[in-house]
């Protein structure tokens, strides 16, 4: 472990990745899906939490009623993208505690304290996006990542006993170059960060 990734490797991950909003028609397997996942979950989170759960929708039904949850920018590319993944996380994780971490008074801190779960959710389940990206982009897929949308029409049409809440949306395929805009600014090194 440890050793640097090479230049094309990097450039799948970050570089030369982009976010896209059309994707080809070509289908998206449930060995792939299986296999994200199974990089997804090795993602460090605090506690080893684990609170993002993930909701794939690929029939155009199981999408129907995310419709109405959506932004108009955001409508016709998430009905027609192979795949789109709710991410969601869990309001109760805390009660997984015991078998996924050696701490024996996580559950209990999470229980007495119910200020701490809201922002634990929200920073590891916002990990657990980010892992869920990388992960897309190395197994070759595509993703465009959605916050334009209403939470309560998601949780409502997909949860409605209120213990998971979307965290956000992602469509997943293989991008169609086409749909691309010009790349937008980054800013650089020394514009956004310090070395003290």
């Amino acid at each position: 472990m440890g050793s640097r990734l090479d230049d094309r490797a990097l450039d799948q991950l970050f570089r030369e990745a982009r976010t896209f909003s059309g994707f080809k028609p070509d289908p998206v397997s449930d060995d792939t899906l299986h296999q994200l996942y199974d990089l997804v979950k090795w993602g460090p989170t605090a506690f080893n939490s684990q609170p993002s759960r993930y909701l794939f929708l690929r029939s155009a039904e199981s999408r129907a009623k995310l419709a109405p949850a959506l932004s108009s920018s955001n409508r016709d590319k998430t009905l027609n993208a192979p795949i789109t993944v709710i991410l969601a996380y869990d309001t109760k994780f805390y009660e997984h505690l015991p078998k996924l971490t050696a701490s024996p008074t996580a559950q209990a801190l999470f229980e007495s304290n119910p200020a701490l779960v809201d922002p634990t959710n929200l920073r590891n389940g916002s990990l657990q996006a980010g892992y869920f990206v990388l992960a897309a982009r190395s197994l070759g897929l595509d993703i465009g990542v959605i916050t334009g949308f209403k939470a309560d029409l998601v949780n409502q049409a997909y949860f409605p006993d209120g213990r998971y809440q979307v965290n956000l949306i992602a469509n997943l395929g293989y991008g169609d170059e086409s749909t691309l805009r010009p790349r937008a600014h980054r800013f650089a090194f020394d514009e956004v960060a310090q070395i003290l």
